[in-house]
């Protein structure tokens, strides 16, 4: 593989796109909607929260991530075939670029034309940033993933782009398999959870007030006697009533279904939004989330955590001062699965690929009916 090679494909990819109107339209609109996105935060989020800087970061940062996932597939879903169906791929293969250079050539370019949104978006995060709140750690690790989840839907689309013969047909399949990414893995995560129960035994006991006798009044009270102005002194009632009591009850045994989605949490690993969350640090105040990071890290790690087989609540003890744990205290013990859910996403991007490339290797065993060579 030549490095020269694969900088002019990559080069003639760039300029064909720059040299387009509609290129700086979408750039212009991805800014005018990341200013009023986060002036609305920034608005929204009440200042001096303690928490203000993390809560608009993270919220800036899932946007540029929505953003990027839907205008990615637009420029790598027809970056094969759109060559082949105008007729600009034959020339290029008769060259000395090998298919190997020009499958990676219009994967880097798909990617940078993506990095060109995060570059739009750098500034609003910035200023996110310096609002307060939010570490360094958080800042590079988010953009990081961000850069990775960019070129994962780049490689996506380049791949399926090779594999299918029609343009438009290989950028509706790229919508659908990063919905499937997005959206699908929550729907299978819902409809698996809600599939999957089993049946947990409570046991409880509340607190049960004692019965209490309270001072009766004299029947010579029920009535004023002929010119008598103030009550006898038998007939006031007393100044403090006595405090009620209460009681442990006894304890109650009852069976309930429970859903189980420790069984099937792991549906969600290859989100890019989950493998945003779960590989920033998580940031806490007093135990609890301060940004949306955490709060969805918190969520999916606390779906690894299976059902009590027989569960205790006791009244008593709550009314006593019964500690709980905090969200930190409870996914201590969890399992981080970013690395998982972003291996899925690069086997995937790495099947498309090496399918697109054997596609379009010349020459050809086999093409799709009506596919146009040169």
């Amino acid at each position: 593989m030549s490095g020269r090679r694969l900088g002019a494909i990559v080069r003639l990819e760039l300029l064909q796109r720059v040299r387009s109107v509609a290129w700086y339209v979408l750039l212009g609109v991805f800014a005018v909607l990341l200013l009023a996105v986060t002036g609305l935060t920034l608005l929204a989020v009440p200042a001096g929260s303690g928490t203000t800087g993390g809560a608009v970061y993270s919220i800036i940062v899932y946007f540029v991530l929505l953003l990027v996932v839907l205008v990615s597939p637009t420029f790598s879903g027809n970056a094969i075939n759109g060559d082949r169906d105008a007729a600009t791929l034959a020339p290029v293969q008769v060259t000395l670029a090998t298919t190997g250079e020009i499958v990676l050539g219009k994967l880097v370019a798909a990617w940078i034309t993506g990095l060109a949104f995060l570059a739009v978006a750098v500034p609003f995060v910035v200023i996110a940033t310096i609002a307060g709140g939010v570490s360094v750690g958080t800042f590079f690790v988010s953009l990081l993933v961000l850069v990775v989840e960019i070129g994962v839907v780049a490689a996506i689309g380049v791949g399926l782009s090779g594999i299918l013969a029609r343009p438009l047909f290989s950028v509706a399949v790229t919508y659908l398999v990063v919905a499937a990414l997005v959206v699908g893995t929550v729907i299978a995560f819902g409809l698996g959870t809600a599939a999957i129960r089993t049946e947990v035994e409570t046991r409880s006991r509340y607190l049960e007030p004692v019965t209490q006798t309270l001072p009766t009044i004299p029947e010579e009270c029920m009535t004023a006697a002929p010119g008598q102005t103030e009550p006898l002194p038998e007939c006031m009632m007393p100044e403090e009533m006595p405090e009620p009591e209460y009681v442990c009850g006894p304890w109650t045994v009852s069976t309930h279904i429970m859903v189980r989605p420790d069984a099937v949490w792991w549906t969600l690993t290859p989100n890019p939004f989950v493998i945003l969350a779960d590989a920033t640090p998580p940031s806490y105040d007093n135990g609890y989330p301060t940004d949306l990071f955490t709060n969805i890290r918190v969520a999916v790690r606390s779906a690894q955590l299976p059902p009590e087989s027989a569960q205790d609540y006791d009244g008593c003890a709550q009314a006593e001062g019964q500690q709980y744990p905090t969200s930190e205290e409870r996914i201590a013990g969890t399992t981080p699965s970013w690395f998982v859910g972003l291996a899925v996403q690069l086997l995937l991007a790495g099947l498309l690929l090496w399918r697109a490339w054997v596609r379009t290797d010349t020459p050809s065993r086999r093409l799709p009916p009506g596919t146009r060579i040169a």
